[in-house]
């Protein structure tokens, strides 16, 4: 009966133990306001994808692109300050499509890992790799 109260009261201890001292501390930090001005927010909104369709204007193929339409640099600025919201938003959401691209480089990394992780795993299989 006294070891049978010994192991229910150091499963009890452990038990106390985890929940109690082994919680990890919240994690907290500063959170951003809200803007009191819709046309504020708009304007924000209309800033932060002009700067996206600029990113995707640095893209090589996309200035090839607009050098084989006869447009320069100077004439893109011009068109991109004339466009409203709704041209500006449906210019970003392209824009994203064309940064989330990539390029061969990363295609070709990922192809090299995923043919490493086969080798690797055929290995831990004892399995032979016969390549003819």
């Amino acid at each position: 009966m006294l070891n049978k109260m010994r192991k229910t009261s150091v499963a009890l201890a452990m038990a106390g133990y985890m929940t109690l001292l082994t919680t990890a501390p919240a994690p907290a930090a500063m959170v951003d306001s809200m803007m009191s001005n819709n046309q504020t927010e708009l304007k924000n909104q209309r800033d932060v994808e002009i700067e996206k369709i600029q990113r995707a204007l640095e893209n090589k193929l996309v200035q090839e692109k607009l050098k084989a339409y006869g447009l320069t640099d100077e004439e893109v600025k011009e068109k991109l300050s004339k466009m409203n919201d709704q041209q500006i938003h449906m210019l970003a959401q392209a824009s994203d499509k064309v940064l989330a691209g990539g390029d061969a480089i990363g295609f070709t990394i990922g192809v090299l890992i995923i043919v490493l992780l086969v080798i690797v795993i055929l290995k831990l299989l004892n399995k032979e790799i016969i390549i003819r």
